[in-house]
Order: C-alpha cells, then sequence, then structure tokens
C-alpha cells in the first residue's frame, strides 16, 4: 500500500524502485480532482499557523487522549466525536506508548505488529475526518524511544515505516515525551528529526513534548514550533520574546472534573481555566486534559469525562477566538490589572483573573464592547455598547469570578476580511538587551563557585534601580554546559528561591556552566545577564 496526497488536482505519475524484483521499475498514473481540503497546516506570521492548500489561519485547539491506540475502539470514538464537537481541532496521543501498550505495537525492533497499525491508521483517518489533526508522539518519555529502538538503523526502520503510513494523513510530530529524561535526549531527537524530515515529504510540523520547554533543540534544524510543558507565566512570557516560531502548551494541567488527580498537574476546572487564559496571553496555543480521559500513566479512559467544566471552557476559548484576527494578536503590554493580546488598533483582549478597576491604553478609535464569562461564554454588553477613546476603565460586571474583556473593531475587522487582507502588520522581532549597564538587574546569587548538583542552589535577582517599568518583573533562570551539547535547561523561574539540577544539564564532570538570567519588565522588554561557575557532581 502506498499513501499518497495529491496537493494539486490533475494528472500525477509516479515510478516505483524497489528492492523487490517484481515492483522494481513500475510506473503509472494517478488522476486527483479538485477536493474541498483545506491542506495540512504550516506556521505563518512569526507565532501562528496557517494551512497549505487555502491563504486561511488555523486556530490551534488541541485535547489529550495519550492511549489513543489501544484504548477499547468505542470509547475512543466516543471522545473523538465529543471533542469535534466541542471544537477541537488536534488530540495528542502515542504511536507507541510504554508497557503493556508498547508491546502490542512492536514485539521486536524490526517487528511491528500489522494489525496495532491497521488500528491506529483507522483511528487517525477517524480523527481526520472529524476535522482533527491527530499529534502524534513517537514513543513516551524515560527513555522509551531508545529501548525499544537502540540502533540507529532500529530507529531508522521504526521512523520510516510510521512516515509511510501517516504523512499522507493529517498529522503533527511530536518526536518523545518529556524529552530531558532521555539519555543525551537533544543528540537522540536530532538524529530523528532528521529522519523524519527525510521521510516526509509533507513537512509536517514537528516538536517534542518537554518538561518544560522544547526550545533548547530549535537550532537543530528539525523542529519548527516550541512545545511547553509547563503552566509557568514567566516561562511562556520570556521565551515568546526570544523565538520567532509559534508556542503549543500542552502542559497548562490536567482538569479533575471527577476521575482523581492528586498531582501537582492535575488540578480544578476552575484553576484550569485561569491556566488556559494565562497561557493564551503568553502567546501560547492550548492542549487540554482531563485525568478521565487523558490516559496518563496507563491511567484508565473513560468517555463520560469528555463533557467536563474544562472542555466548556475550551469551547468558550474557540467561539471568542474564531472570530478574532487570532492569526495576528500579540502580547500586549499597555495595561493594568489585567494580562492582554492585542491587534493594536483593531481589537485588544483582556484576561482580569481578579476583578477590579482595568484600564488599557489603545489607539484612538471606537471599539464596541464585551465582558465574556470564560466558564459559560456569555457576553455582557455595558449599556453603552460602543466606546471611543485613548483610554479604557471599567471594572468587570462583577467580581465573582474572572472575566475576558474584548474591545473589537468589528466593521473593521469585517472590511480586513472582505479584501482578503491575511496579515496586516509585521510582527516586531524583540533585541534582547545584554548590555550590562542597560541591564536593570543582576544575578545576586548564587555566588559560590563551583556549583554542586547535589541538593539545592539557592538563587536571587537583584534590582539595580526601580522604575515604573521594573514594577512587575518577570525571570526565568536557564543553565547550560555547552560543551556537552545538552542544550540548556529550564531550572527556575521568579525574582528568588532555591533549585536543584536536572540530572540532563550536564554529561561531564567537572563541567563549565552558564548560568543565564533572562528577565521582562512590565512594558515587555527582555534583559538577559550571564555568569559563569563549575558544576560538580
Amino acid at each position: 500500500m502506498i499513501r499518497f496526497a495529491p496537493t494539486d488536482p490533475g494528472e500525477w505519475a509516479y515510478r516505483v524502485s524497489s528492492n523487490v524484483a517484481r515492483f522494481q521499475g513500475k510506473q503509472g498514473t494517478v488522476v486527483a480532482v479538485a477536493g474541498d481540503s483545506q491542506g495540512h497546516i504550516r506556521t505563518a506570521n512569526v507565532h501562528h499557523w496557517a494551512y497549505t492548500e487555502v491563504l486561511k489561519a488555523h486556530l490551534w485547539m488541541g485535547d489529550t487522549c495519550l492511549r489513543l491506540a489501544t484504548i477499547p475502539r468505542k470509547t475512543f470514538e466516543a471522545i473523538a466525536d465529543a471533542r469535534a464537537a466541542q471544537k477541537f481541532n488536534h488530540m495528542r496521543g502515542y504511536v507507541v506508548g510504554d508497557g503493556a501498550d508498547a508491546a502490542k505495537a512492536y514485539a521486536a525492533p524490526d517487528q511491528p505488529n500489522p494489525a496495532y497499525f491497521q488500528e491506529l491508521d483507522q483511528r487517525v483517518i477517524h480523527l481526520n475526518n472529524k476535522g482533527i489533526i491527530a499529534d502524534l508522539v513517537l514513543a513516551a518519555g524515560a527513555d522509551a524511544l531508545r529501548k525499544l529502538f537502540p540502533t540507529w538503523q532500529d530507529r531508522d526502520r521504526f521512523v520510516r515505516y510510521v512516515a509511510a503510513r501517516y504523512t499522507a494523513m493529517n498529522v503533527t510530530w511530536l518526536l518523545a515525551e518529556r524529552f530531558e529524561d532521555y539519555t543525551n535526549g537533544r543528540e537522540l531527537l536530532k538524529e530523528v528529526g532528521a529522519l523524519l524530515r527525510k521521510y516526509d515529504a509533507y513537512r509536517h510540523p514537528a516538536s517534542a513534548h518537554a518538561a518544560q520547554s522544547s526550545a533548547p533543540m530549535l537550532g537543530d534544524g528539525w523542529m519548527n514550533f516550541v512545545a511547553h510543558g509547563s503552566p509557568d507565566v514567566a516561562l511562556g512570557s520570556v521565551e515568546h520574546q526570544l523565538y520567532q516560531t509559534p508556542f503549543v502548551n500542552l502542559g497548562i494541567g490536567s482538569e479533575d472534573s471527577g476521575a482523581g488527580g492528586g498531582k501537582p498537574h492535575q488540578v480544578s476546572p476552575a484553576e484550569f481555566r485561569r491556566r488556559l487564559w494565562h497561557a493564551t496571553m503568553n502567546g501560547q496555543y492550548p492542549v487540554f486534559s482531563n485525568t478521565g480521559t487523558a490516559g496518563e500513566e496507563s491511567r484508565g479512559v473513560d468517555a463520560n469525562f469528555a463533557e467536563s467544566p474544562g472542555a466548556k471552557a475550551m469551547t468558550v476559548w474557540w467561539d471568542l477566538f474564531s472570530k478574532t484576527r487570532h492569526w495576528e494578536l500579540e502580547p500586549y503590554f499597555d495595561v493594568d490589572n489585567g494580562r492582554a493580546i492585542a491587534l493594536e488598533g483593531v481589537e485588544y483582549i483582556v484576561y482580569v483573573e481578579k476583578p477590579a478597576l482595568v484600564e488599557v491604553l489603545v489607539e484612538k478609535h471606537e471599539y464596541d464592547v464585551y465582558w465574556i464569562n470564560p466558564a459559560t461564554g456569555e457576553a455582557v454588553r455595558p449599556k453603552d455598547k460602543q466606546w471611543k477613546g485613548e483610554r479604557f476603565v471599567s471594572e468587570p460586571p462583577d467580581n465573582t469570578h474572572d472575566w475576558v474583556l474584548h474591545l473589537s473593531r468589528d466593521g473593521r475587522k469585517q472590511g480586513m476580511l472582505n479584501s482578503y487582507r491575511f496579515d496586516s502588520r509585521m510582527v516586531p522581532v524583540q533585541e534582547v538587551e545584554q548590555t550590562a549597564a542597560r541591564v536593570p538587574f543582576e544575578i545576586g546569587a548564587p555566588t559560590a563557585d563551583p556549583l554542586r548538583m547535589s541538593g539545592t542552589t539557592a538563587f536571587a535577582a537583584k534590582l539595580k534601580r526601580e522604575t515604573r517599568a521594573t514594577r512587575a518583573m518577570l525571570y526565568l533562570w536557564t543553565a547550560e554546559a555547552a560543551a556537552d551539547g545538552q542544550g540548556y535547561r529550564v531550572v527556575a523561574t521568579g525574582a528568588s528561591g532555591t533549585f536543584e539540577f536536572p540530572r540532563s544539564v550536564a554529561v561531564k564532570f567537572p563541567a563549565v556552566l552558564n548560568l543565564r538570567l533572562t528577565g521582562m519588565n512590565a512594558n515587555g522588554k527582555v534583559y538577559s545577564v550571564d555568569r559563569v561557575f563549575r558544576l560538580t557532581e
């Protein structure tokens, strides 16, 4: 079977090269008729997404069902159908999971189970038919990819096999789960990523699941979007200013709507909703998870949990952003008592977690005003539905819950759409300030040299001067032993505290460690300082 997705209508010629004599040199033609497919997806407008076959933006809204290949077909289809009705358009799951699920897929590194993959085929097709892209995780965490396929020849065969089956379908790739837990994870994923680029002629978007951030591998040439595995606001906000690529947050949290939890990332529906909106204000695309449907750590999967307050909050999110120019929205900082994204002069979306007086500085125009309940989607219009000015000041309709404020020039947006204006501005790319005299902070701790892998390390950022801009600083701490080639690791966020070095930060000891402190002020300006230490075990 050869799977092929023609990108244009008309006659296509094929010729087969094969080490099987009866196939070698076979050739022929197929005719593709025009269809209504929008194509696969690609990166667009620096931090956003679009389709390959039509000039249309893609609004990524994901779900998590890691065991989608192995749960009962009836359960899978019930969850997939519910997610489609809730307007999700991505679902993340393993190609090869862990433990018993991995044994179902491969009896040995060179022995895939055809029945297993035929079943996965049908599930990916079911998702695609529902308008859902399959975000395929090649293997689980804890070195699963290397354990299953220990040699490069094994990995080459595996990637070629998976690419042959799924690249013609609507998919994206996540090479491994929690790459930081892999031994020499960056080197391994660089190899596997290069194989995917070789065998995936459609160049589907690719990244890796990360406990914190997959950004350390951006320079390796195979990855074209950053996946975050943390709800941390500082991490999401700062890295968004550093890299010209889309961000997808896989680690907002897993909603516990009754299936059980207990771990830090398993949170209440209200907490998940708050994290969802903070991730959005970071400039990230969100991925949902529920403890009853995600299938984490071989937990049971129950379709009864497909309907939940968190899923409803995701639908509310979709309903709002599908009416915006979401493919042009970027974080916006001229706000008090809220966090915002905006296309300046066209629309501003402000998340108000703690209701109080909100102030937003905008370009002087007339705006339609909406206050939206992020739990239910109910929109409240003020008595004067339009407002004109440069300084919007108002309180939410009540203080019983969080709110989303939408200031929108509805008529202007419609006019832009009528003129087919896919993008209306150049997205500014920030140059990080590294000149010591201009950086308003310094590394106050640690000071001892060498640092030790064992135990905890105290850290502190010290402001050199206080200004209105430095009244609200976000700090990101990263560490890298450059000679070992592992890439940097996020070790902490915040102005002070303690951290433990992740084991994957270095390979050989003693190591030369670069500790970097990156800070973003209230105006969105980013600065960084570095200090070099020796690192011992």
